[in-house]
């Protein structure tokens, strides 16, 4: 591993400007494919959303580009109802790894004894519960005896806007009525209609409500900006059983972090091209555009908060130091009853986050720049 090589990468990615059914996505083929001789290795990753949208480039940029398919592995990748189903169903063995909220992660292991493990950091906790600008909900207390949309009631968003309420003099049993509204245009219409008065959703969603034209006023803990989210994980039987498998999934990862952190608009291009069925719609070509890139930047930038967080060295590194807090915030208000060291909850296993940033950052870096991809049907080789 260069580590001079990842000292230049990291500060290149924090001095930049950054420009109801389950929807299953699988690896694109390249040219890589045509020279395969031994047969992929099938894998499957649920994420605890069906909106595979732009918002997801780590996951997603990995199978329009052929990372993984250059690693040897035809990746599908499977959108949920919320996070926690996307852990039933890696525990029960349907699919190999989760992208879940880290309050899932946690219960996992203090709650229900499952030996999650994470594997890659992807955010901080930018959850928030908006509600109509000029609405009158003017604070939280306001919506006392309402009903408040949240995508499904399996989320991980779902303990954290209890314990915001709580926060707020609000009992989330008895004073509020908390509904599953689904996402995207179903959400919206919950809000804009009066069926919810208050929508909890992840910040990216909180944009694409306000590109279609609903200013929204936010309410969140500013604490949470400093407590890690998003993290792909997999079970502790899984990394024993197939270390490499795991290493690679990351590592094409991390190339797709990066290469979207240089480009996002390089990013969206690949994403319409390759998942034409998630370009929103309802706008001329200009305004969707700009719409993709909002939320696009919305992630990136919880990516990059997550990346500090995380000790702002490696890309995806989990540093189970960052735990901590969350941890102690879901004790603190119930929602968990045991506690668990936090080493518990991330990958334990020697060299493991340096071997999945060994890999040449420069090449991905000029390759983002140019938005010229090896393999694109749509870029030149």
């Amino acid at each position: 591993m260069n580590t001079s090589l990842t000292r230049t990468v990291t500060r290149f990615l924090l001095g930049t400007a950054f420009i109801s059914t389950a929807l299953t996505v699988s690896g694109y083929s390249t040219s890589v494919e045509a020279q395969q001789t031994e047969p992929l290795q099938e894998v499957t990753i649920a994420l605890g959303s069906q909106v595979l949208n732009v918002t997801y480039p780590w996951l997603m940029m990995p199978v329009a580009l052929g990372y993984w398919r250059d690693e040897g592995y035809d990746v599908n990748v499977v959108g949920m109802q919320g996070s926690l189903q996307g852990l039933q169903m890696m525990a029960s063995g349907v699919v190999d790894l989760v992208q879940f909220n880290s309050s899932v992660l946690i219960q996992a292991n203090a709650e229900n004894g499952i030996p999650a493990r994470g594997i890659m950091g992807n955010g901080v906790i930018d959850w928030g519960l908006g509600v109509k600008e000029d609405g009158p909900i003017q604070s939280i207390i306001d919506l006392k005896g309402g009903r408040i949309g949240i995508v499904s009631l399996a989320t991980g968003g779902v303990p954290m806007l209890k314990a915001l309420l709580r926060q707020n003099g609000i009992d989330p049993d008895r004073d509020v009525n908390i509904v599953a509204v689904g996402a995207g245009t179903q959400a919206l219409q919950a809000l804009r209609s009066g069926q919810v008065q208050g929508l909890m959703f992840w910040q990216s969603a909180l944009t694409s409500f306000e590109n279609s034209g609903t200013d929204l006023r936010v309410f969140r803990d500013p604490a949470w900006h400093e407590m890690p989210d998003f993290t792909l994980g997999t079970l502790q039987s899984t990394i024993d059983q197939n270390p490499d498998m795991v290493e690679a999934i990351v590592r094409g990862a991390n190339k797709a972090t990066l290469f979207a952190m240089t480009n996002p608009e390089c990013v969206r291009q690949i994403h319409w091209e390759h998942f034409p069925s998630t370009k929103p719609t309802g706008a001329d070509s200009e305004t969707l555009e700009q719409w993709d890139l909002n939320l696009l930047n919305a992630q990136l930038d919880s990516m990059r908060k997550a990346h500090e967080l995380h000790g702002g060295e490696l890309l995806g590194y989990v540093d189970p130091a960052a735990f901590t807090g969350i941890q102690e915030f879901l004790y603190e208000h119930g929602m968990i009853s045991n506690t668990v060291s936090t080493s518990e909850l991330v990958i334990d296993q020697d060299g493991f986050f340096e071997a999945t940033n060994d890999f040449d950052h420069e090449a991905i870096i000029e390759a983002a720049r140019n938005c010229n991809v090896k393999g694109s049907a749509h870029y030149a080789d």
